[in-house]
């Protein structure tokens, strides 16, 4: 099974293995944050209330994420792209020091080359020694299992997270299950998928497709203490749904016809704080990551939410 691991990878690699910290992406139609909110003050059943479920347990000396820990957490998905030069890095910085600028100034950032090349334990390992105490690290899980696989036959590619999962340490935060949006709902192997994952690491699913707005597939992800991925933009529905202790939130951008692409208004991002207090106020500790990297938007509004929530 391992070799079969490698084989895959080996496909999807696509010429980007020597640059793990690049992020790539694609463009492709999203969703204004206004339909997020009608979607949200429509959606019967969204949550503000704590889980009913217990936290997990923390393994080895890994950080207190969610549970006796409330907290907010505010950065970006990535942490390394040519046109944050003058918004976030100096104009000619070394691009082997982007991470430290990054990590200076926020304490969480959603690592998105992993989905196309999960790193090495050692790389995790070298995260762990290199980002800054309390600096928190979310991951998106290899495009192969959720994407290939649709997480079918998990087992292998699970062990590999594990493995590196594990050196990354008290920097871990959550892993980021992010299905395609062709792929319907199948309670089956959703429950089965988690089952599987070790209790010690934190798990968020990104459900695109419009049939997984559904409560039995909540109460699954509520059974496994699995994070519900509330979403802005990419055209799937904003449900603002906890199911666990952790609220996972990804900010996709607000431009309607390109993906990952606008500039959030102070007045949504001032809509998104009251969201946030909302749930920190219910004992929940809540991740937001912004997504819509075009022209340092997501450095910008990243910024200003967690200037307003600073108030």
């Amino acid at each position: 099974m391992v070799d079969e691991v490698v084989a895959e990878e080996s496909i999807c690699e696509s010429g980007v293995t020597d640059v793990p910290q690049l992020e790539i992406r694609q463009h492709h139609a999203g969703a204004r944050v206004a339909a997020a909110r009608r979607t949200f003050f429509s959606t019967p059943g969204c949550s503000h209330q704590p889980s009913s479920c217990s936290r997990r347990e923390c393994h080895d000396d890994a950080a207190d994420v969610g549970g006796g820990n409330v907290t907010w957490h505010i950065g970006t998905s990535g942490w390394s792209y040519d046109h944050w030069g003058g918004v976030l890095y100096p104009d000619g910085l070394p691009v082997g020091r982007r991470r430290d600028v990054y990590s200076a100034e926020f304490d969480t950032v959603e690592l998105n080359a992993s989905f196309y090349r999960w790193p090495s334990p050692k790389t995790f390992d070298g995260w762990r020694d290199r980002l800054p105490s309390g600096f928190l690290l979310s991951a998106k899980a290899p495009q192969w299992l959720t994407h290939g696989r649709r997480l079918r036959d998990p087992e292998a590619w699970i062990e590999r997270i594990v493995a590196g999962w594990h050196e990354l340490g008290p920097r871990r935060a959550v892993l980021l299950t992010q299905l395609p949006p062709d792929m319907e709902r199948d309670d089956a192997r959703l429950d089965y998928f988690l089952g599987a994952v070790p209790d010690w690491i934190r798990v968020a699913v990104e459900l695109r497709h419009p049939s997984w707005d559904h409560d039995d597939v909540y109460r699954i992800l509520e059974h496994h203490q699995a994070a519900y991925c509330v979403v802005s933009g990419a055209d799937i529905p904003c449900v603002l749904r906890a199911t666990t202790d952790i609220v996972y939130v990804r900010m996709h951008g607000p431009d309607h016809d390109h993906l990952y692409a606008g500039s959030y208004s102070d007045d949504d991002l001032r809509w998104w704080a009251e969201r946030v207090r909302e749930w920190h106020a219910t004992g929940h500790s809540v991740f937001v990551y912004f997504n819509n990297d075009g022209d340092g938007n997501a450095v910008r509004n990243a910024r200003t939410l967690r200037g307003y929530l600073a108030r």
